[in-house]
C-alpha cells in the first residue's frame, strides 16, 4: 500500500506562482513512477505531468509545457509540482499518484494504483 498527501494548493491571482508537495509513504517510493493530474468541474480528470523513478525522464501536458515542472526527492519520499505563469483555466483539483507497473502509458490515469486526495487550486483573472 502506498499513501499520497498533497499539500500547497490556494488560491492564487493570475500569472502567480504555487508548488504543490505529495508526501509518500508506504510500499518502496524511489521505484515509483509519480503523476499529477487535475480534474476541473464538469471535466474529466487529465494528464498535467509525470516523471519517472530516477527523476531523469519526464513528460508534461502541452497545456503546461514551459510553465509547470515536475521534480521528486527520494530521500524525503515527496513529489512537487512547481507551477509558474498561471493562468485561470488551471483552476482544478489536483491529484498525485503512483504506479509500479512498467506497462502502459504514464501518462493515462488508468495505470496508476495509488492516488492521493487532492488539492483545490485555483486562479483568478
Amino acid at each position: 500500500q502506498v499513501q499520497l498527501v498533497e499539500s500547497g494548493g490556494g488560491l492564487v491571482q493570475a500569472g502567480g506562482s504555487l508548488r504543490l508537495s505529495c508526501a509518500a509513504s508506504g510500499r518502496t517510493f524511489s521505484s515509483s513512477t509519480m503523476g499529477w493530474f487535475r480534474q476541473a468541474p464538469g471535466k474529466e480528470r487529465e494528464f498535467v505531468a509525470t516523471i519517472n523513478w530516477s527523476g531523469s525522464t519526464t513528460y508534461y501536458a502541452d497545456s503546461v509545457k514551459g510553465r509547470f515542472t515536475i521534480s521528486r526527492d527520494n530521500a524525503n519520499n515527496t513529489v512537487y509540482l512547481q507551477m509558474n505563469s498561471l493562468k485561470p483555466e488551471d483552476t482544478a483539483v489536483y491529484y498525485c499518484a503512483a504506479r509500479f507497473s512498467p506497462y502502459g502509458s504514464s501518462r493515462s490515469y488508468s495505470t496508476y494504483d495509488y492516488w492521493g486526495q487532492g488539492t483545490q487550486v485555483t486562479v483568478s483573472s
